[in-house]
């Protein structure tokens, strides 16, 4: 298995997006996943993988979340936290659950960046995680008990098997509607244009608005 490695806007006129989707070029701007992984029939769903120790992740979240903030009608938005076949990032991925589980994830998501990247704390397993926990006023019992329910499990079980079929080979990584994984060599302003870009591809294969 390939080693995983952290990598490296709104949408304009119907027109605009289907002549920027022609431009498209595989290998490029995006990857195909094949066969493609079920998404919504109402939607097109945009899927980010991340890991909190990342710092290309962490650079990327503030025009990420700018961009999710203003997504067009008919177009979603969701994170999914990356688990490789050795569980190095499962403690992150189920610190996410968690919040989410509480009701706090797009409170707390990048503060738990922050603390990692700004505040050069180690959350990489249970303990430093129910400390962070504890010092950020989080209710222990309330925590604990997210943190060890069968759906924050069953959500890390999904997350790790979501990847595998995606064919991750690192993060951040970026999925258009089980069908496409977004490739840019360059700035987050590029990889932005490609995930509208792919968003429109999606938008005339399928006839969805």
């Amino acid at each position: 298995m390939k080693s995983w490695r952290c990598w490296l806007a709104v949408l304009g006129s119907c027109l605009a997006l289907a002549a920027g989707a022609a431009d498209l070029q595989e290998g490029r701007d995006f990857r195909v996943i094949n066969p493609p992984l079920a998404a919504p029939s109402d939607r097109i769903e945009v899927t980010e993988f991340f890991w909190y120790g990342c710092p290309h992740c962490f650079d990327l979240e503030p025009p990420l979340a700018a961009w999710a903030a203003g997504l067009p009608a008919g177009v979603s938005f969701r994170r999914v936290p990356a688990i490789p076949a050795n569980d190095k990032w499962l403690p992150g991925a189920r610190l996410y659950y968690t919040l989410e589980a509480m009701g706090l994830a797009d409170k707390l998501h990048f503060e738990v960046f922050a603390a990692i990247h700004v505040g050069h704390q180690r959350l990489d397993d249970e303990k430093s995680i129910f400390e962070w926990a504890a010092k950020r006023g989080l209710d222990s019992q309330q925590f604990a008990a997210a943190w060890s329910s069968p759906g924050v499990q069953s959500r890390v079980r999904q997350s790790r098997l979501l990847g595998a079929a995606a064919g991750l080979t690192g993060v951040p990584a970026v999925m258009v509607h089980g069908r496409y994984l977004v490739l840019a060599r360059g700035s987050h302003e590029e990889l932005l244009a490609n995930i509208d870009r792919l968003v429109a591809r999606v938008r005339a294969e399928t006839g969805m608005r």
